[in-house]
């Protein structure tokens, strides 16, 4: 009687718990995942934890760029514990039952830090764009407050939105089944247990994903089309080379980050596969936050000097 229905007037059902299926299908591979999981959450705490501690830390990293890094290192760890410890919880008792308020409080979290998330690599490219096509008016222009400014500002930008698009999703009726075909409370695979038209909701989640996501997408293109178009005009080699070295490791992040982001919140209802959005879905919850902390220190020199006096001093 875990996942009980409760019958108001009329012949609609209310759920009143969801059934997370996650990798049910995979029944022989629970245990094999249980570990890959937990070794893979291990990481990213380790990981982006070492960003924070030595951006903080070690004085040649007191920059507007390192600043940002701990931010969107602090954003990497909150991001994967609302998804991850449920993950595992189920993958350990095999009880993969979720109440309304959970299912709902965990979608709130989610939508509010992937937010904070588009518009951080935003603001990580305009702080780029500074350095590299005004490199005299950098420290001015990215002054402490500045920074502070921006950072917060991505942290908050998402939380009245995302509360009233969760609130207006979960005010949906669900009548055909609790079972959601994914392994935590994400958008998509909700709205397929509606009844009814769900064709507004729909259209607000599209309206709201051009917001949050399509705009800081196009000012990190807009930044990059003016970086790209700079560095090309410096007149060594070595310049140029150092300048995309330090821009192309964001760019890997947004490309990863975007990509799969877009595919599973901007295309049509019709070519919707459980299966490819659980992909998807992994690559930007859970692989991308494994890899930002590689992908931004072993390819920045300064970084990777900072880790060694860390580790040589201790």
């Amino acid at each position: 009687k875990k996942h009980e229905l409760k019958k108001p007037e009329g012949n609609v059902s209310t759920v009143m718990r969801f059934v997370l299926l996650g990798f049910s299908d995979l029944s022989n591979l629970q245990g094999f995942l249980f570990g890959v999981f937990s070794i893979i959450y291990l990481i990213i705490i380790i990981g982006n934890s070492l960003v924070i501690i030595l951006t903080r830390l070690d004085p040649a990293l007191q920059k507007p760029m390192y600043f940002f890094l701990a931010n969107f290192s602090l954003l990497e760890i909150s991001y994967v514990t609302v998804i991850l410890p449920r993950m595992l919880v189920n993958l350990w008792t095999q009880d993969r039952s979720i109440s309304v308020l959970g299912c709902a409080t965990q979608m709130c979290f989610f939508l509010m830090l992937a937010a904070t998330e588009c518009f951080l690599l935003a603001v990580m490219a305009y702080d780029r764009y500074v350095a590299i096509c005004n490199p005299l008016h950098y420290p001015l222009v990215m002054n402490q407050k500045l920074c502070v400014q921006l950072a917060v500002g991505s942290w908050v930008i998402g939380i009245p939105v995302q509360i009233g698009q969760t609130a207006q999703i979960f005010c949906l009726h669900f009548c055909d089944s609790n079972k959601i075909n994914h392994f935590f409370c994400d958008i998509p695979p909700i709205i397929k247990l509606a009844c009814g038209d769900t064709f507004v909701h729909e259209m607000s989640v599209y309206t709201v994903a051009m917001l949050f996501v399509a705009l800081p997408l196009m000012l990190i293109l807009a930044s990059y089309s003016k970086i790209i178009s700079a560095i090309l005009k410096l007149p060594t080699a070595s310049g140029q080379a150092k300048a995309f070295s330090t821009c192309s490791s964001h760019l890997l992040v947004v490309v990863l980050f975007f990509g799969s982001a877009t595919i599973t919140y901007l295309r049509p209802k019709s070519y919707n596969s459980a299966g490819a959005d659980k992909l998807l879905s992994l690559f930007y919850t859970i692989v991308t936050p494994m890899f930002n902390p590689m992908i931004y220190s072993l390819r920045n020199k300064d970084v990777v000097a900072a880790l060694r006096k860390f580790f040589l001093k201790k």
